[in-house]
């Protein structure tokens, strides 16, 4: 049986969130997504292809740059907008977009994380609208959460 994570219609366009329970602690996922390094054995986009600068833990007003791929290479610095430990962590590039990762503890043992897709207070929105994330961004956000899974639950 295949693992999918659900993508929640929010309703708002350039608003775009996923969730999935994965059976580890809160604050275990919490901190793997707190290491940059591993953003690239999450990522379900295909884009994110390793960390280049940045502290090892991210923590609030970290920045921390990673090497992309979108039909070119290139590489994109971001900065921690909200940190709250074992509970939240969002960060921004240069354009505003967010991504945000929100870990509610189902018990001891299982959290529900919902990833967040932001791009309604972004620059550059011509940008955007011409990648029409809404066909493709919430797909990658579900990979993302089955991959965070697949890693979380066979360490």
């Amino acid at each position: 049986m295949s693992v999918r994570a659900e993508i929640i219609d929010t309703g708002v366009e350039y608003l775009y969130k996923a969730k999935l329970v994965i059976n580890k602690p809160a604050k275990e996922l919490f901190d793997f997504v707190s290491q940059p390094s591993n953003h690239s054995r999450i990522d379900g986009s295909g884009m994110v292809k390793r960390k280049l600068i940045g502290p090892e833990k991210l923590f609030l007003g970290a920045k921390f740059g990673m090497k992309m791929k979108q039909g070119i290479p290139y590489y994109i610095k971001n900065q921690v907008i909200d940190f709250q430990d074992g509970k939240t962590i969002a960060w921004q590039h240069i354009l505003h977009n967010v991504w945000r990762y929100e870990f509610n503890a189902v018990d001891k043992n299982t959290t529900e994380v919902t990833e967040t897709w932001d791009a309604r207070g972004a620059r550059a929105m011509w940008w955007i609208r011409r990648h029409e994330p809404s066909s493709w961004v919430p797909i990658a956000m579900a990979k993302s959460l089955v991959n965070l899974k697949n890693l979380a639950e066979n360490d």
